[in-house]
């Protein structure tokens, strides 16, 4: 079984926040998928928090351990759709809709997807 990775699930996991570590460590060998653009946004985040080196070196580790996605035309007028209707961030529509393209459930802490209504792909609370 493989699963989606959102920003929210790589950060915390990264920063070693339990639960999201313990149930990212049972499936990391699944080589779970994500959107470039979910890789994007933990990458400028590394780099602002602890500058480019180390936003470089996270990148080249985690496209050795997850299966980054680069989305195409048709995923991105998905994600710009699920936008139109929900009033959250385009990263993570592009997550939900890497999810739901996959078949996959996406793992996440963010409050935005787990409260989102009517999600196009079945998500899985991080926090708990």
């Amino acid at each position: 079984m493989s699963v989606c990775l959102d920003s929210w699930a790589i950060l915390a996991w990264l920063d070693g926040e339990q639960p999201a570590l313990q149930r990212i460590d049972e499936l990391i060998e699944t080589r779970p998928v994500v959107s470039w653009i979910n890789l994007v946004e933990v990458y400028y985040r590394v780099e602002r928090d602890h500058g480019r080196a180390a936003a470089d070196e996270t990148l080249a580790a985690l496209r050795r351990t997850l299966s980054p996605d680069l989305p195409g035309t048709a995923r991105m007028i998905e994600a710009a759709r699920l936008k139109a209707r929900a009033p959250i961030a385009l990263a993570d529509c592009f997550a939900a809709v890497t999810a739901a393209a996959h078949d996959v459930i996406l793992l996440t802490g963010d409050p935005e997807l787990i409260e989102l209504p009517d999600p196009p792909c079945t998500i899985e609370d991080l926090r708990h």
